[in-house]
């Protein structure tokens, strides 16, 4: 069976997070996803670690071939493990809506910092 491309699952949840949370709060929170995914020792996610830890972001019903299809898609370095910033791009990659909010974060961002300064 071909493996199932999660993007489906993570791009509604994550939209929902952002505008519910506001961008610096939604990466926290993707930083603290990593942490618990993560293997302690070696401070990245690996198969293992995602898979043992997966049911902790409601991830148990993904197979074998669909993490493995994760760890790959965000795996830029080919290491075979996702450190913390590939796995907040790929969170974000798998969430394109996201890309377009972002944007408008930094638009506002921009817009308070010049009211700020004058």
């Amino acid at each position: 069976m071909a493996a199932q491309n999660p993007q489906n699952h993570f791009q509604d949840c994550l939209l929902i997070m952002a505008h519910k949370l506001g961008g610096d709060a939604l990466i926290g929170e993707l930083c603290n996803g990593f942490n618990l995914l993560m293997d302690a020792d070696k401070g990245v996610i690996t198969f293992d670690s995602l898979k043992r830890n997966s049911v902790l972001l409601g991830l148990q019903d993904l197979s074998d071939e669909d993490l493995k299809y994760m760890l790959k898609e965000g795996d830029f370095d080919g290491d075979g493990a996702l450190n913390q910033m590939e796995f907040c791009v790929l969170m974000f990659r798998l969430s394109p809506e996201l890309m377009e909010d972002s944007k408008l974060w930094l638009e506002e961002a921009l817009e308070q910092e010049l009211k700020d300064y004058h």
